[in-house]
This record gives C-alpha cells, sequence and structure tokens, in this order.
C-alpha cells in the first residue's frame, strides 16, 4: 500500500467539518477501494499484486449540493487535486487519482426529487445507481429508457460524464437526448444551473461527456416517457454481415424505430448460441466451479490466445454460411398499433436479404439477459488472460470499411470478435469484444497496449469516432488529437476557464501535457 502524503489526515478532519456526519476517510480499506475503475488494464496490475493502483489521500462523501461546493472550494483554494467519483465501473480509466487526490463519492446524493407528469420530465441526483431511478420511476408508471449494461453498477453522473448509451437507444435516444437541465459545480466551487432553452444553456454540451475534467454534476433534470404499453419481438439470421447491416440501415431510414436492433456478425452469433466468450453473452450462467484453478479448457482456451494471429485467420476461412449467418434482434416499446405495424414493414425489409425468420425467441432472450455479467471475464483474468471491450461508432458509408480496417488492426495481437448496435438513420456503433494471453503479467500488458494503439489508429484512418457510449478515460486519450484535431486545445482552453486551478480529473479526456500515458503517443496529428 502507497502511504498517504503528509498532511492527509489534518485534510479529513477539515472536510469531514464540511459534510453531514463527518463522512472522510484516509483508512487504508478506503483508499484501495477508491483506486481505480474497472479498466481492464488496471485489472491485469490487480492481478500482478497492485491492487491499489492509485490510492488517494482522501475520501469524502457529501450529501448536497452546497457540501460538494465547499469540499471543491477547500480544494481550489490548496490546489488539491479531485476526482469524482460515481460507482467505479468504468472501463476506460476515467478514474485514476493520485496519492494527494482527494475523492469524491457521489453516492450519497441518491434522490428522485420529483416527477411531473405533465410534461414528462423528473429531477433526480447525480450519485443515483441507474437501476434504482429506473425503478422508481417505473413506480410511478414511466421509464428513462436509458438501459446501459452497467445500470446495476453505474449512476446518473456517471453516465452524463461518459455520454453514455443505453440498450434502447434507438427509441429513446443517448443521455445527452434526455439531459435538459443540469446542476453543476465548477473548479472554484461555484454552483452553476443550465437549462436548455434557458439559462446557461450553452453549457449543457460541453458538460455532457466532459468525463469531470470540468466540474461535477449533482443533478438533472431529464425527459422520460410513459412505460412503454407493450413490446414486440422479431429476430433473424441474414447470410451475411453486409446484408443484415443494410437491412438495419433501412429499418431506420425508411422512419422506423425499434428501440432495440442488434446485429452479430457470423462467428459472433455462433459463439453467443453457444454461451461462448462474451463480455455481454446471453448464455445461461453455468454453476460456479468449487475449485480454484482453471479448469482443462480454460487452460487451452488460453494457450490459443498466445497465437492470436493464426486463430483468427483460422476462423476467418470458415464461410458465414457454415457458422450459421449474421444473427440480427429487434425489439419495439411503443404503442401496440405502431409497433404492429412498424414490425410488419422491417420483415417486408428483412425479406428482401433473403433472411430467416427465427421468430421472437432470440429476442426475447436477449432482453431477459441483457444486463448479464461476464460469467466468464474473471476466470480468464484467473487463467492469465485479459478481455476487453472497444465501442466505435460510423456514418453508414464508413462503417463497414472501419469494421474490417479494426478486426485487421486487432487480429495480430488478440482474438476479436463483434456485434453492431445502437443504430439510427444516419450510422450505427459497433462492439468489439477481445481477449488475448501472454507469458506473463507484464507480457500481457505490452499486448494489450499494442492492440488498443493498432486499433485505435484503424478507427482515425477510416474516418470513425473513438468512442459510442463508454467515454474516453486514459485509454482513448491519447488518440484524441489525431480524431479531434485543434478541438482538443479548445477544450483546455474551457477547463483553464472552467477549473482555472487544474484540480479536476487530470489525465481524463485529455491527457495533461506533461503526464506520460501508459499507451503514449497512439496515433500522431496529420
Amino acid at each position: 500500500m502507497i502511504p498517504a502524503p503528509p498532511g492527509s489526515d489534518s485534510i479529513r478532519n477539515d472536510l469531514a467539518r464540511l459534510v453531514a456526519g463527518g463522512r472522510a476517510s484516509t483508512s487504508d480499506p478506503d483508499r484501495v477501494a477508491y483506486a481505480r475503475d474497472l479498466w481492464p488494464r488496471h485489472q491485469i496490475a490487480t492481478r500482478a499484486g497492485n491492487a491499489a493502483v492509485a490510492p488517494p489521500a482522501v475520501i469524502v462523501w457529501p450529501s448536497n449540493t452546497e457540501e460538494l461546493s465547499a469540499v471543491i472550494a477547500y480544494a481550489a483554494a490548496r490546489s488539491i487535486p479531485v476526482v469524482p467519483y460515481g460507482a467505479g465501473s468504468g472501463v476506460c480509466g476515467g478514474v485514476l487519482p493520485t496519492t494527494d487526490t482527494v475523492l469524491i463519492d457521489m453516492k450519497m446524493m441518491r434522490s428522485l426529487q420529483r416527477v411531473d407528469r405533465a410534461r414528462l420530465t423528473c429531477d433526480a441526483d447525480a450519485g443515483m445507481i441507474g437501476q434504482h431511478l429506473e425503478d422508481d420511476l417505473g413506480a410511478a408508471g414511466f421509464t428513462l429508457g436509458h438501459f446501459p449494461s452497467s445500470i446495476y453498477c453505474s449512476t446518473l453522473g456517471g453516465w452524463i460524464a461518459g455520454r453514455s448509451a443505453g440498450q434502447c437507444s434507438g427509441r429513446y435516444g443517448k443521455i445527452e437526448d434526455m439531459v435538459l437541465g443540469m446542476t453543476v459545480v465548477d473548479g472554484t466551487g461555484q454552483v452553476l444551473r443550465a437549462e436548455r432553452g434557458g439559462e446557461n444553456a450553452a453549457l449543457l454540451p460541453l458538460f455532457i461527456g466532459s468525463e469531470g475534467i470540468l466540474g461535477v454534476v449533482t443533478e438533472a433534470r431529464l425527459r422520460i416517457a410513459p412505460a412503454p404499453p407493450c413490446r414486440r419481438f422479431a429476430s433473424y439470421l441474414f447470410p451475411s454481415t453486409e446484408t443484415g447491416l443494410d437491412a438495419i440501415r433501412r429499418i431506420y431510414q425508411a422512419g422506423l424505430r425499434p428501440a432495440v436492433a442488434r446485429l452479430y456478425d457470423p462467428f459472433d452469433s455462433m459463439i453467443a448460441r453457444r454461451g461462448g466468450l462474451r463480455t455481454e453473452h446471453e448464455a445461461e450462467p453455468k454453476p460456479k466451479r468449487t475449485e480454484a484453478k482453471p479448469g482443462l479448457a480454460l487452460r487451452a482456451l488460453v494457450q490459443a490466445l498466445r497465437m492470436p494471429g493464426a486463430l483468427n485467420e483460422l476462423i476467418a476461412r470458415v464461410p458465414d454460411k457454415t457458422k450459421g449467418g449474421a444473427k440480427m434482434v429487434l425489439m419495439w416499446e411503443a404503442d401496440p398499433l405502431i409497433a404492429d405495424a412498424e414490425l410488419r414493414e422491417a420483415r417486408s425489409i428483412c425479406s428482401r436479404y433473403d433472411a430467416q425468420d427465427t421468430g421472437e425467441g432470440p429476442a426475447k432472450h436477449w432482453l431477459a439477459h441483457r444486463h448479464s455479467v461476464s460469467y466468464r471475464q474473471s476466470p480468464l483474468f484467473t487463467a492469465g488472460a485479459f478481455i476487453d471491450t472497444m465501442e466505435v461508432a460510423a456514418t453508414w458509408s464508413r462503417l463497414l470499411p472501419m469494421y474490417h480496417a479494426v478486426r485487421a488492426a486487432l487480429a495480430p495481437h488478440v482474438f476479436v470478435m463483434a456485434h453492431f448496435s445502437h443504430a439510427y438513420p444516419d450510422g450505427a456503433s459497433i462492439y468489439f469484444t477481445f481477449a488475448g494471453a501472454a507469458r506473463d503479467d507484464h507480457a500481457c500488458e505490452v499486448a494489450y497496449d499494442r492492440a488498443w494503439k493498432a486499433a485505435l489508429k484503424a478507427v482515425v484512418a477510416a474516418g470513425g469516432t473513438l468512442s459510442h457510449h463508454h467515454g474516453v478515460g486514459r485509454s482513448k486519450a491519447p488518440a484524441m488529437r489525431s480524431e479531434q484535431g485543434n478541438a482538443v486545445d479548445v477544450v483546455r482552453e474551457l477547463k483553464r476557464v472552467m477549473d482555472p486551478k487544474g484540480i479536476f480529473n487530470r489525465g481524463a479526456l485529455i491527457p495533461d501535457l506533461d503526464e506520460h500515458t501508459p499507451l503514449g503517443p497512439v496515433v500522431e496529428a496529420e
């Protein structure tokens, strides 16, 4: 454990006087618990024995905006780094405190304050866990319509900070489409309120997706919808990934709005049917093993992952038809008349591609398991391998070229699969799942970094965007200039205005100019 810097106890005592119940801590268990998020690169370090990658100096738990404002004003006056913390479920290194950091856990601010039935809005605290928010809205007859896979272990504030998307974004949109207003505390402790079409309206798009580098969101006003009166389901098997994607494009460009449209490439479809290697797999969880060591099949898999190029080449040689085709699942949440009419039109579109109608079953199965955690992720790490996901997006004309380019870039380094989700009239996202292994943890880190470096470069070269809904954190920050160009400097100048002491979440989204990042300069600006 890294010792806390001198004076931490004094800072803790000062902060304890600013929050109800004196909720501030410098204890080693708390410092370990808040040392990182779930970035897989940190999982490798944890396996190697470093459980506390970056333990903060002090953790504090404010319970309202006023207390948070006082904590930030205190830190700003002393130039103490600050990291806001939701539920720690991020996978991009968005949370990485330093040993002199004050980490602010937002989960004491966790209430659904009000629901306006006439205006279809609600006001909620940013520290509220997503499933709790959805449960409370459901009890009142409404839904936010935002269902990320992390809904059980992520917060509203984290969704806003990471520009999150839920699985039903085809119907309800992403989080930026739902936020109508917010309360934010900037880097001086000043409380700002922004409202769409009203006061400080220009701040809304700046803070949504800002990953805690500009300020801390404490509450938000959100657009909600009546709980769906019905659901309709459909699923199809397409001859190829290309035909399935073209069908989804035609569905959305025809004005249809299924809440869910997901397409699994042929190999991913085959693996999903067999309950295999996925971070969002749809198989029933298998009974827990009692032995501590990996079984023979898992050890064999890890050995195969040490030769990813040969493994990917072998799978690529298997015809799509032999793999069983590309699986599409569709789901509507709407008035029955609308849902039935859209389903009929979607069926007509899919029939033009020689797609096999596989009924409601696969889509209903997906819904029943859509928040299943990966029962195979932890065993893979235990066995000495690693697994990660990468979600990118592009317009329809660039989507397939990007899909092939990223697969080719990853193939020499890791075993790779993919599915398409979050479709819109102008494009869609691709969700890559990849796994790798090496002789030891250091070699795993090297393979992991090489895979990400190659993949990010391929995304930029193909004209895609580096993140659709996981955020940027530190895993993608080194490549931001290659995608965004001079906009990185604009954000950095904006940070100097909103956070003049530079205390907020240093190194996330845009790397500090003098900060060493694990991946180094991933892609040089053209």
